[in-house]
């Protein structure tokens, strides 16, 4: 992947919200990204910063009581938000943008074997003719021989209870790799497995990658599987983007506060100390979110502009933006 690979994915000014009782939770803010052909890109941040949102979002799969309220998903340069319902099921969802979440027991149906949930995918996402000679059925069998899963005709004939949690999402990746999407979104998909399964489902999700050039969403609160996986990566804090830039910028030279402080609350080999250090306080209450900074309340570098107006994304330098007033030259401190 190169900084020159064109835009597959651009989000831009993405707002989604929830209506609910207690009041509206303005989920994602002013989301923008931007994930080229061909590229591993990830999304970091805390529980509740708004990662799987955003994945339902570029699926319209956001449940009720949330509602995408405004900005642009553009894929391959068409607006996701004005196709019907219709056209996302026909021609986006499996064919063009995939995606995998991090408990498959939920997303497979109990009653239904391994092998006919994914012939009932193949069979709704390619002509009978693009199965080749090894007919649907062989096509079923090839696919989880793909993702490695040990005696693939076995396995097509089993119910998801009979399968472990790391074959079922093996299971689940196949399911959604097996139509060849451009774009595959990758929610959690290790986060309740050991680390050994883990670390061969990240393999799994690079051979794709590498064999087939499907781009890559891996979304994820462990800056180690960003570190290992990724080509470029965004932090997101309450809703917002703060930061991108490039894998090896992330770890050699953070920018944002919040960023600065997710790697310094990460145990390191190389540096002795008696405590981990934490960021203060809590994530903010996304029903009435500070002005300004959302991150402002929590950051020992705030000035009064972070107070009272949302910093925009600058360009520091090369593949590497931030949302911060100690950044932006712009501001008048």
């Amino acid at each position: 992947m190169t900084a020159t690979a064109k835009p597959l994915l651009e989000i831009r000014d993405l707002r989604t919200y929830f209506y609910t009782y207690a009041g509206v939770v303005k989920a994602l803010e002013g989301v923008d990204l931007t994930i080229r052909e061909g590229e591993i890109f990830g999304i970091v941040g805390e529980t509740g910063c708004g990662k799987s949102v955003t994945a339902l979002s570029i699926l319209r799969l956001v449940p009720n009581p949330g509602r995408i309220i405004g900005g642009e998903i553009l894929y391959k340069g068409e607006d996701l938000l004005k196709l019907s319902e219709g056209e996302m099921r026909r021609r986006i969802r499996g064919k063009e943008i995939a995606a995998t979440f991090q408990d498959p027991a939920t997303y497979l149906a109990p009653s239904h074997t391994i092998g006919a949930q994914l012939t009932d995918i193949i069979k709704a996402n390619i002509d009978s003719r693009e199965a080749g000679k090894t007919g649907i059925a062989g096509r079923v069998v090839g696919t989880l021989r793909k993702v490695q899963l040990p005696d693939p005709e076995r396995v097509a004939a089993q119910y998801p209870h009979e399968l472990s949690g790391g074959m079922r999402q093996r299971a689940m990746i196949g399911m959604g790799a097996s139509c060849r999407p451009s774009l595959f979104i990758a929610d959690e998909a290790t986060t309740f497995l050991d680390v050994t399964i883990g670390a061969q489902i990240l393999r799994l999700f690079e051979d794709m990658n590498r064999r087939e050039g499907t781009s890559l969403l891996i979304i994820t609160h462990n800056l180690g599987i960003v570190g290992e996986i990724c080509d470029r990566v965004a932090v997101m804090y309450a809703g917002q983007v703060v930061e991108t830039c490039t894998v090896e910028a992330l770890f050699e030279n953070p920018l944002h506060p919040y960023t600065i402080g997710l790697l310094e609350a990460i145990p390191r080999l190389d540096r002795e100390a008696d405590r981990l250090k934490e960021i203060q306080g809590s994530i903010p209450d996304l029903i009435q979110p500070p002005s300004g900074c959302r991150f402002n309340p929590r950051c020992g570098r705030s000035m009064e502009i972070c107070r009272r107006e949302a910093p925009r994304m600058v360009e520091v330098e090369r593949e590497h933006s931030v949302a911060c007033y100690l950044f932006d030259g712009d501001s008048d401190g």
